[in-house]
């Protein structure tokens, strides 16, 4: 397990800018500093992306495209479905994926696994269609996000412990988080699961924390223009957003912090 930076080989690919003219601000915050971490990594072919969502992900952090999408939702497979990032898409559940056992060379899933209540059972899948030495990637919220919130923080300063604890809550269902494991209990149940943590590290300070805890009531605007029109932003243009991207490129930036938000792992299927 190590703290290394991902991003000090250097290089990057810049998608911020693209992404805030396409999502919510907090939202593509959060894809630009994931997408980044996907950039040196290998991905041989076949790679499975569980738990794909509306494929946007897919096509900012993986321009070469995959092989296969999994979602059990079928609206934003739909949606997935128009930005061509796959070769398949498949509505599943991740704990009964429709493949035989050893058919992917690398499984990725990027800010999924917190949402869903039992995830053991996807860990298992995770292993059986993994072939031997094939790497699992996926990152989740871990057990700093809930401390991290500021508001919470604000209300624990002055004593408001269940006040805080309410509000930590309310995110959690805002959020759909049921999940907030040490890296250990990961790697646990990865081991159970078949699988070896090769690498872990956190990701998202206390500040870039407050930036996505605010983006979420400051993005609700965003939500009522996707159901009106089908996209995020009514202007997505450069003078509409620069203020925007001067505000939060600071945390696309950072440094991977020693106590961070978020974790990120890089998962190896152990030899039968």
């Amino acid at each position: 397990m190590s703290f290394h930076d991902p991003l000090s080989a250097g290089g990057p690919r810049d998608t911020f800018r693209r992404q805030l003219g396409e999502l919510p601000a907090f939202r593509a915050l959060l894809r630009e500093v994931e997408a980044r971490f996907y950039a040196d990594l290998p991905l041989p072919p076949p790679v499975l992306d569980l738990g794909c969502g509306d494929g946007h992900f897919a096509t900012v952090a993986f321009p070469q495209g995959l092989e296969v999408g999994l979602d059990p939702w079928w609206k934003p497979l739909q949606e997935a479905r128009t930005h061509h990032a796959y070769h398949l898409l498949s509505r599943a559940d991740g704990a009964r994926m429709p493949f035989a056992d050893a058919s992917f060379a690398t499984v990725v899933s990027n800010s999924v696994l917190e949402h869903i209540p039992a995830v053991e059972p996807v860990l298992h899948e995770v292993g059986r269609v993994l072939r031997p030495g094939g790497r699992f990637y996926f990152c989740v919220p871990g057990p700093n996000f809930r401390r991290f919130l500021s508001v919470a923080r604000a209300l624990d300063t002055v004593k408001l412990h269940t006040l805080a604890e309410a509000y930590r809550r309310l995110f959690d269902r805002i959020a759909r988080h049921y999940d907030y494991s040490t890296p250990e209990t990961w790697a646990a149940r990865l081991a159970r699961a078949g699988l070896s943590v090769e690498r872990w590290w956190t990701y998202f300070s206390p500040a870039a924390t407050a930036a996505l805890e605010w983006g979420h009531p400051l993005g609700l605007p965003c939500v009522v223009v996707k159901k009106l029109t089908g996209r995020w932003l009514l202007t997505p243009a450069r003078w509409n957003l620069w203020l925007t991207e001067a505000l939060l490129r600071r945390y696309v930036e950072e440094p991977l912090p020693p106590e961070g938000a978020c974790l990120f792992f890089i998962a190896t299927k152990n030899a039968v």
